[in-house]
């Protein structure tokens, strides 16, 4: 450096370092570049909290380590999803830590609600293949929505670290055409009824 641009070999020395034009273009053109993703993304964030109307809705609520739904507009019933053990999920051929006893089900197409909440400490409802995470938190309710396009069988997980067995509280959303949702809600109205402990709304009136 010291040759390279010593006086004698740079009589006139260059104008890149002090330059106020230059300081003023890359000052100027990144703040045009942030004002230019500004406007979508605001328009994004607007979109993101005026979701469309719902068919269908679910209210998920985390506990230490499982979680509990309700379809609160279909008669107010309600189950615990558990994760299956091992043994259970060989046997029901069903992936290793992803399958639980009880399954959401909703019907293909259908723009469904997701009401957020936890008893205990913060999780998160994170279903990758819909592209929904959000926090479920102790004395509030978030809301968040999805839907399917396709029938079949989607798995997720809690997504914030909530204890010991975090990685053991899994989520399964069945998708399946009207008819069977129809067929399925009737014999789920049947059976969560008449069964207190895979009711949390009725275990909640038992206890108040």
């Amino acid at each position: 450096s010291m040759f390279r641009f010593r006086r004698s070999a740079n009589p006139v020395p260059s104008k890149t370092t002090h330059n106020v034009f230059i300081e003023v273009v890359w000052t100027l053109v990144p703040v045009l570049v942030l004002v230019g993703i500004a406007i979508p993304s605001f328009k994004l964030l607007a979109a993101q909290y005026d979701p469309p109307k719902a068919d269908l809705t679910i209210k998920a609520t985390g506990h230490q380590w499982y979680w509990s739904y309700e379809y609160p507009d279909q008669g107010s019933f309600g189950f615990d999803s558990v994760m299956l053990s091992d043994a259970d999920a060989a046997k029901a051929n069903e992936p290793r830590n992803l399958a639980t006893d009880n399954r959401v089900v909703v019907p293909v197409g259908a723009v469904v609600k997701v009401l957020l909440t936890a008893s205990d400490v913060i999780h998160s409802w994170a279903v990758p293949a819909f592209w929904v995470k959000m926090d479920a938190v102790p004395g509030r309710v978030n809301e968040t929505w999805f839907k399917a396009t396709k029938t079949g069988m989607f798995h997720g997980q809690c997504s914030e670290l909530c204890g010991i067995n975090h990685a053991y509280m899994p989520i399964v959303i069945r998708v399946v055409e009207e008819a069977e949702f129809n067929q399925w809600l009737e014999q789920a109205k049947k059976k969560f009824a008449n069964n207190p402990e895979s009711n949390p709304a009725l275990v909640a009136g038992v206890n108040n």
